[in-house]
């Protein structure tokens, strides 16, 4: 599995070559791997469906970090929908872009990079190699929707997109740190199988909720992905319909079987699951861009996954996933029906769109295939796994039961409804509106949306397999209800509630596409300022606001107030764990040696005396005795080649500093400051320097054993012909660091010696240094 993602991430470093010569075949070279990927997939389907089959590769063993990834049920279908309709998208790619299209190479080698970094995704079964993947599908998501950066609309939604979903992604991995520090294990298996429990874990679901609603658009984060839409419409298809946009699902999906109990975990998910699709259903009833259309179409589609997936119960896991695969395989073919739309009729506005049904009357058929999936109407996967969807709900019963169940219906019914508006919009004869000129589409373009949209087709007649594979998932859920035990999915259950519901959905739907103009009024007499988009405006412009406040506060250009301000950091953050965590050590003694007495003695007198100095000269001899009297503690206690160190780099500062207050005055211009200001300076310099003295011993007391690298040093020191480990370890283990310190030194050797000849002859007459040597310009421009 390793290699698998390894080679997507290589062969994308590539591309670019092969763009070099041509796009299309780049964009055909990109298609193998993803190809090659599911029939790998599907190879495993057996063993994936059997237990799971794994696979480990320990990075730092010492350190207990691995890559591991694991296909099961769930991982293969996001195997399906990232490699399949991934293979798909790229094909259709290769005759959406143009020839001379500027924007088809880096295009090409970000979407394979996308997909090796998604395909790591659902394969991981480690959260912090999850999170290393997560992160990788935001940065290469901002950097195609954000395309060249020519256009202010993709500049400003690719920073949408990464402000949020970067930020759920950090507080997520606080969340993993804290789940996994509870649990003993980052694992995703083991957590599953024994969760643990307690108020760390409680703060650890809230922060990876949060991570989840974010990637996957929902309320109120949700304004993000539509404006994602201004990536070309190949990118839209496969990110913000098959792949990404699943990712905060996938992982809630992923987690619920162990957590969908705690009322933490599954109130948040069902409440703006819930908000999500209704919200997202009632404003694509107002777009006039198909594309936005359909955006809307994905942030409701979206909800209705959260809610299935995150409530919890075997049956609502069934239509989860069946919903899952169901949504990939009709909104990816939808997308890519509008991009062939834009591409022969250079539009995308319903306003403009007449007559396209005739014209390219193969088109509307493979867009109403898709489409019907979409409403959920049979014999299409839609129908089945929304009916799924109704029975979870139908079934549990009890006030939640039904407020969900009713809550799903309302949102089925704006789906039917949004639906309806998107075949209108593209492809009915509008009165008043003359028929658009469309080119024919090529057969890339055509072929790989009917394979995609026909796949949903041949999934709903054959819902067995896919009751394999949910079954397989929902089999972590506990089967104590017979009824919820024996459900399977069918095209026909007879003449159940959930039945009823579906044509209650349908029937809605098309009444409220009819009602469209009083719709559209109904919406433009209940607009009103407050908005989510809105609110990340005004975030935003905040932040940036106190960002100049703070900046404006702090880079002052005074060196004190820096320091102050990294030692009040440091005293209010390390400082305050350190007391509320900290444990002194019993054992600890004041010395070890006499000799720590009189040289620490030395140290403190002199940096005393150092805050009394008022020559330049004198201050500069009191620090190089601070640092002497700090490589004599080092030769104390036993680490000689620190001292060495310690001694070159005083020397080498003292000489240096020598030679420049050469062309300084004697004694400081400063005057005395007041009291005022001193006594926070003394106040601040103490309280840091005594925090870090504590911190020392807190720290150096906490360890109760040797690390395990210390013990491999001391073990393979004999191999490197060292009977010094310290040796061994800068000589061969460290050889490189070392060359690269004694460079440092070095040129700090040559910068002093260049400063020798450059004042050799130097001669200071009435308070100023006169230069023996360069032109009187470089004299006025060291002098200032």
């Amino acid at each position: 599995m390793l290699a698998l993602v390894a080679a997507h991430l290589a062969m994308a470093g590539v591309l670019p070559a092969v763009s070099a010569r041509s796009r299309r075949a780049a964009f055909g070279v990109a298609a193998v791997l993803p190809a090659a990927t599911l029939l790998w997939a599907l190879a495993h389907a057996r063993d994936a469906l059997a237990g799971g089959l794994t696979s480990t590769t320990a990075w730092a063993p010492e350190l207990g970090l691995e890559l591991s990834f694991r296909l099961d049920a769930l991982g293969l279908v996001m195997v399906v929908l990232v490699a399949g309709l991934g293979a798909l998208i790229f094909t259709y790619s290769a005759w959406y872009f143009g020839r001379n299209s500027r924007d088809a190479t880096r295009t090409a080698a970000l979407l394979l990079f996308f997909a090796g970094a998604m395909l790591g995704l659902v394969l991981a079964d480690d959260l912090l190699t999850l999170y290393v993947f997560w992160e990788l599908t935001s940065i290469a998501s901002f950097l195609l929707v954000g395309q060249s950066g020519e256009h202010r609309a993709n500049r400003r939604a690719a920073l949408q997109a990464l402000l949020v979903t970067v930020f759920g992604g950090l507080s997520m991995l606080l969340g993993i740190v804290l789940l996994g520090e509870a649990a003993g294990t980052y694992r995703i298996s083991e957590i599953v199988a024994a969760p643990p429990s307690g108020g760390t874990v409680t703060a650890a679901l809230i922060l990876i909720l949060l991570g989840a609603l974010t990637k996957s658009a929902q309320l109120p984060f949700h304004p993000w992905l539509p404006a994602a839409m201004a990536a070309p419409t190949p990118v839209s298809a496969y990110l913000h319909a098959a792949s990404m946009v699943k990712a905060g699902v996938y992982l809630v999906a992923r987690l619920s079987p162990a957590f969908a109990g705690r009322v933490e975990w599954w109130a948040p998910v069902v409440v703006l699951g819930l908000g999500t699709m209704l919200l997202g259903g009632w404003r694509a009833l107002q777009e006039t861009d198909l594309k936005r259309l359909l955006a809307f179409g994905t942030v409701s589609q979206l909800g209705f996954l959260m809610v299935l997936l995150g409530a919890g119960g075997r049956i609502a896991a069934i239509a989860g996933l069946t919903m899952l695969l169901a949504h990939g395989l009709f909104k990816a073919p939808l997308f890519m029906v509008v991009g062939t739309v834009d591409k022969v009729t250079g539009t995308r506005d319903v306003r403009e769109l007449s007559g396209l049904g005739c014209t390219l009357p193969g088109l509307a058929a493979v867009a109403a295939v898709a489409g019907l999936s979409m409403a959920g109407i049979p014999p299409l996967l839609g129908f089945v796994g929304k009916e799924a969807a109704f029975e979870a709900f139908l079934h549990d019963g009890g006030p939640r039961g039904w407020i969900v169940g009713l809550g799903l219906l309302a949102g089925s019914v704006l789906t039917v409804a949004y639906t309806a508006r998107f075949l209108w919009g593209a492809f009915a004869t509008k009165p008043g509106v003359e028929p658009v000129e469309a080119s024919r589409p090529a057969p890339g373009l055509t072929v790989p949306t009917w394979i995609s949209a026909v796949a949903g087709l041949a999934l709903g007649i054959g819902h067995p397999l896919v009751g394999a594979l949910a079954g397989g998932y929902a089999g972590a859920y506990p089967t104590g209800d017979p009824v919820a035990a024996g459900y399977h999915l069918a095209l026909w259950h007879g003449l159940t509630l959930p039945l009823g519901f579906s044509a209650i959905a349908v029937l809605g739907g098309l009444a409220l596409h009819a009602r469209r103009d009083a719709v559209t009024a109904l919406h433009r007499r209940l607009h009103h300022p407050v908005s989510a988009q809105r609110g990340y405006e005004i975030v935003v412009a905040g932040l940036e606001r106190l960002a100049v406040r703070v900046t404006g506060r702090l880079q002052v250009g005074s060196l004190p107030t820096y320091l102050a301000v990294l030692l009040i950091t440091v005293i209010a953050l390390p400082g305050t764990a350190a007391l509320i965590a900290g444990r002194w050590p019993t054992d600890q003694v004041l010395f070890h040696a006499v000799m720590q007495l009189p040289l620490g003695l030395a140290v403190i007198v002199a940096a005393l005396a150092l805050l009394r100095a008022r020559r330049r000269f004198t201050a500069v001899l009191l620090v190089g005795a601070i640092g002497y009297g700090i490589g004599g503690l080092f030769i104390v206690d036993g680490a000689p080649d620190l001292a060495l160190a310690q001694f070159l780099v005083e020397t080498l500062t003292l000489v240096a500093f020598v030679f420049v207050l050469r062309r300084l005055p004697a004694h400081f211009a400063e005057s005395r400051s007041s009291t005022r200001i001193r006594i926070p300076k003394a106040l601040i310099a103490g309280a840091g320097g005594i925090l870090v003295a504590l911190l020392g011993v807190v720290l150096s007391g906490a360890r109760e054993a040797p690390p395990a690298t210390s013990q491999e040093f001391v073990r393979l020191a004999p191999e490197a012909g060292a009977a010094n480990v310290i040796s061994a370890i800068l000589v061969d283990f460290r050889a490189l660091d070392t060359v690269g310190e004694i460079t440092v030194l070095l040129i700090a050797a040559a910068g002093t010696a260049s400063l020798v000849l450059a004042t050799r002859y130097d001669r200071r007459r009435n308070g100023r240094v006169r230069s023996g040597s360069g032109s009187p310009e470089h004299e006025e421009e060291l002098l200032g």
